[in-house]
């Protein structure tokens, strides 16, 4: 699920980045960093996103810059205007000032003027065209990194897979030593006990027996051998697995404790150690799958 990917679109009017980054983690988990120009984007960025990727914490990044050139625009204070000219008009009737009010003389009035620039903001509905191609990019791009990264994996977990249906085969080979071995201490026992005329030979038949069928685990590895054929099945698919493998390990481990409660001998035992340890070894590998 780990992976880095970032996309960008230039024209001459709108440039548009777009940066992903993600990390393992157990659902679906996006975060944006969105510019205020395109707030309004955030739910349909992230329904695209939910249509490309199951899993996996995600960090968003999406810049946008405008290069529209600004337009200068020049405006009279008219009311100002209107105020200064009534001024005049009153001082030249009191003889205080003598000629008319030439524009020259306007322009020397303070705040007379207002000069300001406007961008021509570009169209929402281009914008969001560009930003969904864009995001669009950086996921195949951010997916195809993932893949690689996944056919590595798989080829590790196969292994592992491998090498966990080869411990199958030495435990089921383990536990029929162990179980002919308890057998026999058993039988050796129960011929001392006959020494002994109070015991009922009948009854200590039957518990050797029901002792013998504890520690049969024969169904517990047909279930582990059923578990790793499905784990195949599920690799070979085409929809996200990793929650599915995440289970069918922990059912896996399960069977393993099991057997490992129920067989004799100390190596069968030891093979369960070694199961254990790398189904664990699965379990951590299984949390980079989507």
């Amino acid at each position: 699920m780990t992976g880095f990917a970032a996309a960008t679109s230039e024209t001459e009017d709108l440039a548009v980045n777009v940066t992903l980054r993600s990390v393992n983690h157990r659902h679906l988990d996006v975060q944006f960093r969105l510019p205020q120009s395109i707030q309004g984007l955030e739910t349909t960025c992230r329904t695209a996103i939910q249509q490309r990727l199951a899993r996996g914490r995600l960090e968003v990044a999406i810049t946008v810059q405008e290069r529209v050139e600004p337009v200068t625009m020049v405006e009279i204070d008219e009311a100002l205007l209107q105020a200064v000219g009534d001024a005049v008009g009153r001082a030249r009737d009191k003889g205080l000032l003598a000629g008319p009010l030439h524009p020259g003389d306007i322009l020397r009035i303070p705040q007379i003027l207002k000069v300001r620039e406007e961008r021509q903001a570009v169209d929402a509905a281009r914008l969001e065209q560009v930003v969904q191609a864009v995001l669009d990019e950086a996921l195949g791009a951010l997916n195809e990194m993932r893949r690689k990264e996944g056919q590595f994996l798989a080829i590790e977990l196969e292994e592992r897979r491998g090498a966990l249906l080869g411990l199958v085969d030495a435990l089921e080979e383990a536990s029929r030593d162990g179980a002919e071995a308890l057998h026999q201490r058993l039988l050796q026992r129960v011929a001392e006990l006959r020494l002994e005329p109070q015991v009922d030979e009948t009854t200590v038949a039957q518990e050797v027996v029901k002792f013998v069928a504890r520690s049969d685990i024969r169904e517990e590895l047909v279930r582990l051998r059923a578990h790793l054929a499905h784990w195949v099945e599920l690799v070979g698919g085409d929809e996200p697995v990793g929650r599915k493998l995440d289970f069918l390990l922990q059912e896996m481990n399960r069977e393993v404790n099991t057997i490992g409660s129920k067989a004799e001998g100390a190596r069968a035992s030891a093979l369960v150690v070694t199961a254990k340890a790398e189904l664990e070894k699965m379990r951590e590998q299984v949390q980079n799958v989507e």
